[in-house]
């Protein structure tokens, strides 16, 4: 059990590190310090929230489709290397949209957290009835 806490803490150190290099580059961005052709993060940056909401869309797609790909590859490890290069592009894409909506792993982290131990069929539920979905 220690060893899945530590692993835990680790991944979320490492994700919030990672978003602080993505709020500090967008920073450098806004103040003209970070030039969109030489920085990939300021490039995002620059195409506001529609560009921004778009790499997302075609990471997810990528990633959908190298999960597929992993599955009818009997979950080859050479798939699943291409799937994990996938999932770590979107993942990535989605600390741009958090920082340039002023958000950070820990918020959608504490959010998972909330819904522990809750039915995801109850939470659906729970939504709808709340007009959110």
């Amino acid at each position: 059990m220690d060893k899945i806490l530590n692993s835990d803490k680790k991944i979320e150190s490492g994700l919030t590190h990672l978003a602080d290099v993505v709020d500090q580059r967008r920073d450098a961005f806004k103040a003209g310090q970070a030039d969109p052709k030489t920085s990939y993060t300021a490039l995002l940056f620059s195409k506001g929230d529609d560009g921004i909401l778009k790499k997302i869309g075609e990471e997810a797609t990528e990633a959908v489709m190298a999960a597929k790909d992993a599955r009818n590859a009997n979950l080859a490890a050479e798939q699943q290397k291409l799937l994990v290069g996938e999932m770590a592009d979107l993942w990535f894409h989605c600390l741009i949209a958090l920082s340039q909506f002023n958000l950070r792993p820990e918020d959608v982290i504490a959010e998972l957290d909330r819904r522990l131990g809750t039915s995801g069929i109850e939470e659906k539920a729970a939504r709808k009835a709340a007009g959110k979905e």
